[in-house]
C-alpha cells in the first residue's frame, strides 16, 4: 500500500483473527482500500446492467425498519448486501 511498515503492522494485527479463519478454510483475506471514482462506478453499473456482474442481496428492509436492518448487520451473518428501501 506504500504507507510504511507501521501501517502494515497495525492492519496485520487488526486482521490476524480473520486471516487465520480464512486460512483454515483454504482462503486468503486482505484489506482493500478504494478511492471513490465516478468512472469506476459507471463501469460497474454497466456490468450489472449487462448481467455480467450480479450483486448478492442478503435482505431488504423497509425504511421504517432501519433499526432492524442495522441490528441484522451487527450480527455479522449477512451473506451479501443489506438494503434499506425508501
Amino acid at each position: 500500500m506504500g504507507k510504511g511498515p507501521l501501517f502494515a503492522a497495525v492492519f496485520g494485527l487488526l486482521s490476524m483473527k480473520i486471516r487465520r479463519e480464512a486460512r483454515r478454510h483454504g482462503a486468503r483475506y486482505r484489506f482493500l482500500f478504494m478511492h471513490p471514482s465516478g468512472a469506476d462506478l459507471a463501469h460497474l453499473a454497466a456490468l450489472v446492467d449487462a448481467g455480467e456482474l450480479k450483486p448478492v442481496t442478503d435482505r431488504v428492509f423497509p425504511f421504517e425498519q432501519i433499526a432492524d436492518g442495522f441490528a441484522y448487520l451487527e450480527q455479522g451473518r449477512a451473506k451479501g448486501k443489506v438494503v434499506v428501501e425508501m
